[in-house]
């Protein structure tokens, strides 16, 4: 089951790379904390740093969310994402986005391998430019159990633009992203993952842009 999983990450990834794309090698980099405020409440704060061989440091994603936990299988969120951009760590854009989300955990077993999956919708304002810009993103993940306590993970997101605005300029599909990742934790209430990730950019009329992340998260729970 584990060489299946494996092999339907490499065919994800190798789906969506194209002959013709523009490339660039990044390393993302994720800290995310939670906070339990009741047995249903939760809050939960990540952090993303992002970094390219093209463009130096370019990103620091900050979002905060209320999470409400709904059934075992089901929880709502809601929250804040800000989101400055930069080119080799020179500031370029501040984004503000809200975004709320459902999360489906389990929904599937397929032996030992389970299936999550969860749909989230930005509203997006950027700073000195006009217009709401409204994207969907569902997203889908394979877990199974991989070696001693550690799980692998398969995962497939879309983004889609649901209108255009001066920063968002391309309605439909905007990109995708697969990865590959080995989630170990390193005790009750933290872990670590690491893995691969493939982002493909939809260009229209033009080389699609092709990004391989290498990509390490921290999270704890508490």
């Amino acid at each position: 089951m584990r060489k299946i999983l494996v092999a339907a990450a490499a065919s994800a990834v190798f789906v969506a790379s194209s002959a013709q794309a523009a490339e660039d090698e990044q390393f993302w980099q994720t800290l995310s904390v939670g906070v339990g405020l009741t047995p249903d409440l939760k809050l939960t704060n990540e952090l993303v740093a992002r970094v390219s061989d093209a463009r130096g440091f370019y990103e620091l994603e900050n979002s905060t969310m209320l999470n409400y936990k709904v059934s075992k299988q089901v929880t709502l969120a809601a929250g804040y994402v800000h989101n400055p951009t930069y080119s080799h760590g020179d500031f370029s854009a501040m984004e503000h986005r809200a975004r709320e989300q459902v999360t489906f955990d389990n929904i599937a077993k397929l032996g030992p391998v389970k299936l999550s999956a969860r749909l989230r919708m930005e509203q997006r304002w950027r700073d000195n430019a006009v217009g709401t810009g409204w994207r969907l993103r569902p997203y889908v993940k394979a877990s199974a159990p991989f070696v001693g306590k550690s799980t692998l993970n398969v995962s497939h997101e879309s983004f889609v633009n649901l209108n255009t605005t001066a920063f968002q300029r391309v309605e439909g599909y905007d990109r995708m992203r697969n990865a590959v990742s080995i989630a170990v934790p390193l005790n009750k209430q933290i872990g670590i993952e690491v893995g691969y990730l493939n982002q493909l950019g939809v260009v229209r009329r033009g080389p699609d842009n092709m990004d391989h992340a290498a990509t390490v998260a921290i999270s704890a729970n508490f």
